[in-house]
């Protein structure tokens, strides 16, 4: 399969719904399309069914055989796009980057950066005890190696 054609056909199917983006698209030597999409407001069950049927209709399983998957992310899925994390704003992420691992509530998120916001026990500068002191992280998306959302129960 041609990825090419096939990522016009997804993105086209997808663009009936202005609030679904694609996340990732794989094809496997065997012809295996992965679709993973998501949406600003999560994707229903029809949208995943009505992109399959769009890609499966365009493509003749008679000339090339292949089999589908369309999914949505799922909990352990890392932040792949930008707009997933708008989507994710004033939710906990655990960040990686090269320098260090950061966990905090994703505060804003625009078109290059994030800023993360988190509290932490510090001695006091003069006396005994611990204060409570509120942090913030701006990291640029380059400087992002994974991000997932944290999961509370």
């Amino acid at each position: 399969m041609d990825q090419t054609a096939v990522k016009i056909i997804v993105d086209e199917a997808l663009a009936s719904n202005e609030s679904l983006y694609l996340i990732e698209l794989s094809i496997s030597v065997n012809n295996k399309i992965q679709v993973v999409v998501d949406g600003d407001n999560g994707v229903s069950l029809s949208e995943t069914m009505r992109i399959s049927r769009v890609v499966n209709d365009t493509f003749d399983r008679e000339v090339e055989d292949f089999s589908l998957e369309v999914t949505t992310p799922d909990i352990s899925h890392p932040l792949k796009v930008k707009r997933q994390y708008i989507k994710n704003l004033n939710r906990i992420l655990k960040v990686k980057t090269e320098e260090e691992e950061l966990e905090g509530t994703l505060i804003t998120a625009d078109k290059d950066k994030i800023v993360l916001q988190w509290k932490v026990r510090e001695p006091k500068l003069v006396g005994k005890g611990k204060i409570t002191v509120s942090k913030t992280a701006t990291l640029e998306y380059t400087d992002i190696k994974e991000a997932k959302v944290k999961i509370l129960f």
